[in-house]
């Protein structure tokens, strides 16, 4: 039997404009995520500047509101699994039952603060491997991790994985990269190592928030970062939520997996694409959606 799968986006899927023709339909869910946060996020995600929806403190609850507000709008289809990258992850929990949409949301916006001061006390960067197999970019972290901190943070389709670590240990790891033979290393635009070891301040201030919400056990398996196998324990949800802010989004694999037990439709859910080139690389024979704006979901 063939199943349907919600996958959701993490940071980089944000444009200035998102969720704008939304708004109409959901002003009473914006408006009590605007007063549960205390500023107007709206604002900022309708009108940008880019400059300030790129930080990571806006960026991430940005996009959980963008993917939460159309998730309330789809009504003709159920998953039977769910999946998020990094951030996303939260926005899937919402649709699992697992998270209330507005305790997901201040959960983000501490996520996002807690990262973005982790990334100014330690700063760290980030780069995209692209053309090296995942075992190859791990030895090069290994290599270097013997005198600085990098390690694989993303693996993310078949030849492509991001790593993450301080500024020096990028940097080396992305030179023994181009002589290895990769066939595009570049640096990203971030504003600290995510999903490494310079985010253990930001796990610090995560658990507090995490320790005074209120989980669910989901209803649908979620598909997590951390291990890319299905969960639905509400206390191994929680624990593994502390863990993916320094430990590797393994997209790839999770994909796999889902598909394993029987997903063939994957609808990404909330601003961009990103994700529906990631499945198509890892796997042609799925079909991939996309719903970013009521349009998409009129069609």
């Amino acid at each position: 039997m063939s199943k349907i799968a919600f996958v959701f986006p993490g940071q980089g899927s944000q444009y200035v404009g998102m969720a704008k023709d939304l708004y109409d339909s959901s002003k009473e869910f914006m408006d009590s995520a605007n007063n549960a946060i205390g500023f107007s996020l709206t604002d900022i995600m309708f009108n940008g500047p880019m400059d300030s929806l790129k930080q990571t403190d806006i960026t991430q609850p940005a996009i959980f509101l963008h993917s939460i507000s159309i998730l309330n709008k789809i009504d003709k289809i159920k998953p039977d699994m769910v999946a998020g990258h990094s951030l996303g992850e939260y926005s899937a929990l919402v649709a699992a039952g697992v998270l209330n949409p507005l305790d997901g949301l201040k959960i983000v916006r501490t996520r996002g603060e807690a990262m973005l001061q982790a990334g100014i006390e330690l700063p760290g960067t980030m780069a995209a491997i692209v053309g090296l197999e995942a075992n190859k970019v791990d030895k090069i972290c290994q290599e270097v991790s013997q005198t600085d901190i990098v390690q694989s943070a993303n693996f993310n389709s078949p030849g492509q994985v991001v790593i993450s670590g301080s500024i020096n240990g990028v940097k080396l790891a992305m030179n023994l990269a181009k002589e290895s033979g990769a066939k595009l290393v570049k640096e990203l635009i971030v504003s600290g190592a995510f999903h490494s070891p310079l985010m253990a301040s930001a796990k610090l201030k995560l658990q507090q928030k995490l320790n005074e919400t209120e989980f669910s056990d989901a209803i649908v398996p979620v598909y997590t970062n951390v291990t890319a196998k299905p969960v639905v324990s509400k206390d191994e949800i929680s624990k593994l939520l502390f863990d993916q802010l320094s430990s590797p989004v393994r997209w790839e694999e999770t994909i796999e997996n889902m598909i394993v037990d029987g997903a063939t439709k994957f609808y990404e859910i909330g601003p961009g694409k990103v994700l529906q080139g990631l499945i198509k690389r890892i796997d042609k024979n799925v079909e991939v959606f996309g719903i970013d704006s009521l349009s998409d979901l009129i069609n």
